[in-house]
């Protein structure tokens, strides 16, 4: 094996390998190593030359690899000290995957080696990725990011791994959602963005290869640049075909983008890339040494560092700049905004992307929360963000399951969520029932409990708390009444979720009825609990949630981005928003804790134009309800009633109407000819 030094060239686009005519620049930032070194590979996976970085500006180690071409493997190796207590863990026989990687030649694969201690002195070479030397992809004009009114959640592999009209090869693939019938899904669905579950590079957790199970949703990074090998083998320019050809139907690419931890864990985790080039300064530490594990991952990345800052900024702008990605939501969004004393919406790396002329106008999603030490942090961004509202969830669960004072909560999330988001808008709660954390939707109407015992932990893990009812027995079942309740009180979630202010989100399947045996933590499970299966897919449910999305678009009200008050602006006809009782009496304050149904009246805030009335009853009878007298010339038209499965447009020439049991309705004011 060949061991030089390199020459002195900094690169120039900072960290990372950057290719030239004769060779390549490399840089790696680390603030304790004392030497880094440049690994290169044969195509036999045998080290054939190791080179030392030999300059240095601050903690940036850089230099010039003479002869490196385009398809050159590689990997680093760092000497420092091993003292854990100080956070240090150099161990130079663990070889490193460079964390600004653009491509990997395989996929990870957790092995007990990876984590062995320094003093083992084991070579792990032969187990980890090699970083493939690549040249940037020319780089797309941004396209402006749009409002969404409708987001799709999928797992990218277990959107197609078992459709029968994907060619066997792209199945699982990101090149699958390239296909014409594919998007011609989403498209009847009337879905205005796809937000993709983590398409950066992963690995197992330790616990998970004795069980024989593996990651299935990959929130566990461990480079944030380079794509998932399983997922998309031609790398950045698989995402950026399935961008274009979603962008051409009409439809964004939200990448969810997991910054908070990476898949090295704990003090006992594997050692891959961050941990081995520089533990102290890429990870938070307690002042004992001890890793911070505000994340339940084990560690916890520090974004007040300006190279953790770069390295996610720099993913974010491939991502766009390479693939044309229209926006992002961060997984467990609180941790990245963490100083020493808290969450502060100034810090550093909001900030940075505030700050950025190819991020600041993306879609930008935080999942508000994380389990730190005030971790919970909904409606508390910057303004612009969009958060995931799990009140939204919770409050409009708990209505249908039938808890007690739980119709005012209702109607604040029907409102558009004032008590978390006075300071912003509606739009930037992104409301939704289910996601791909918890039961699914028919799961969450089947199960009065998790049932997890497939994860191999005993059942333990997953929330134990989550509102769910199973409407008289558990599980899957052959009475066909509890079949039909079922049916009914998922298409009354489902119309409630469309019905409100704010950007709905569906997770995949849920339109059809997919269910993963009452499995909420279902995230190991890389096989037919997740994969969905479009073969048994119901296509009326489908086409019921297709409706709700077009009646949701075609309507005014319904995409305004401002509260309801009650009451009546300058310049209005009536108040923009009156809560009614069935006999069509305003509600009173004395109402609120007991009612199983609610009515509500929708006018808009300034000006004439057809009003809305919307009514949600959880009983178990059907309600005569009393209309409000439509305007002069003016008729009440059904639009929605989740109890039978309607959406269309069908005149009520009587001034009451029956809500059916456990059902929401709602019908629009329309020329009575």
């Amino acid at each position: 094996m060949d061991e030089r030094g390199t020459e002195s060239c900094a690169p120039p686009g900072g960290p990372g390998l950057w290719l030239s005519d004769d060779g390549a620049v490399i840089g790696v930032a680390s603030r304790h190593a004392e030497r880094i070194w440049v690994c290169l590979f044969d195509n036999e996976d045998e080290e054939v030359a190791r080179i030392a970085l030999r300059n240095r500006d601050g903690d940036f180690h850089y230099g010039f690899l003479p002869g490196v071409r385009a398809g050159q493997r590689y990997g680093l190796r760092a000497e420092g000290p091993w003292e854990p207590r100080a956070g240090h863990r150099f161990d130079p026989e663990k070889l490193l995957v460079d964390p600004f990687a653009r491509r990997l030649d395989r996929a990870f694969t957790f092995d007990p080696a990876l984590t062995a201690p320094r003093e083992s002195a084991v070579d792990t070479a032969r187990l980890v990725p090699k970083a493939v030397a690549e040249t940037a992809l020319p780089h797309i004009a941004p396209a402006p990011a749009s409002p969404p009114t409708l987001i799709y959640e999928l797992c990218v592999k277990a959107h197609t791994m078992r459709d029968e009209f994907v060619p066997a090869p792209l199945r699982g693939k990101l090149a699958a959602l390239a296909l014409p019938h594919v998007i011609q899904r989403f498209v009847r669905l009337g879905v205005t963005h796809v937000e993709l579950m983590p398409v950066a590079v992963w690995i197992d957790e330790r616990h998970l290869p004795p069980l024989g199970l593996t990651n299935a949703w990959g929130y566990n990074p461990v480079v944030f640049t380079a794509l998932e090998p399983r997922l998309a083998p031609g790398g950045m320019a698989d995402l950026r075909s399935a961008v274009a050809a979603l962008r051409a139907a009409g439809i964004g690419v939200i990448l969810d983008v997991v910054y908070n931890h990476t898949g090295e864990s704990d003090a006992f985790g594997p050692t891959l890339s961050l941990r081995g080039l520089d533990n102290a300064l890429y990870y938070r530490h307690a002042a004992d040494g001890a890793l911070i594990n505000d994340t339940g991952c084990g560690n916890s990345l520090d974004c007040t560092q300006p190279i953790v800052i770069e390295t996610i900024r720099e993913a974010l702008r491939r991502f766009v700049l390479e693939a044309g990605v229209e926006g992002f939501r961060f997984d467990l969004a609180t941790s990245l905004a963490r100083r020493p004393n808290g969450f502060d919406p100034n810090a550093p790396l909001l900030e940075a992307i505030a700050a950025d002329p190819v991020l600041r106008d993306r879609l930008l999603i935080a999942e508000p929360w994380d389990i730190g030490p005030g971790g919970y942090q909904v409606g508390r961004f910057p303004a612009g963000w969009i958060e995931w509202n799990d009140r939204f969830r919770d409050d409009v669960r708990r209505f249908w399951r039938g808890d007690a004072h739980a119709a005012g909560a209702l109607a604040t999330r029907l409102a558009g969520s004032a008590d978390f988001f006075h300071a912003r808008s509606p739009r930037e709660s992104l409301n939704f029932i289910a996601a791909h954390d918890g039961f699914t939707l028919r799961d969450l109407v089947s199960y009065s409990g998790k049932h997890n015992h497939a994860n191999g932990e005993n059942n333990r893990d997953g929330n134990s708390s989550e509102i769910c009812w199973n409407g008289g027995a558990d599980g899957e079942t052959d009475d066909a009444r509890m079949i039909a309740r079922r049916h009914g009180d998922t298409r009354a979630l489902l119309a409630t979720l469309f019905l409100s202010l704010g950007t709905p989100m569906l997770t995949a399947g849920d339109e059809f009825g997919r269910t993963q045996g009452g499995n909420n933590n279902a995230y190991a499970q890389d096989n037919e609990t997740i994969w969905l299966d479009w073969a048994t897919a119901d296509g009326r449910f489908a086409e019921f949630v297709a409706g709700l999305a077009r009646f949701r678009a075609d309507n005014a009200l319904l995409t305004e981005n401002r509260f309801l008050t009650g009451r009546t602006e300058s310049g209005a006809l009536c108040a923009d928003a009156k809560w009614l009782r069935v006999d069509g009496s305003v509600m009173a304050d004395a109402d609120w804790s007991h009612a199983d149904f609610v009515a509500l009246t929708r006018a808009p805030a300034r000006g004439g134009g057809a009003r809305m009335h919307m009514a949600f009853n959880r009983g178990d009878v059907v309600v005569g309800m009393t209309l409000p007298p439509p305007c002069a010339g003016m008729c009440w038209a059904l639009a929605i009633d989740s109890g039978t499965g309607f959406v269309g447009q069908r005149a009520i020439e009587s001034d009451r109407f029956g809500v059916g049991a456990r059902s929401v309705v709602a019908l629009v004011e329309t020329p009575r000819d």
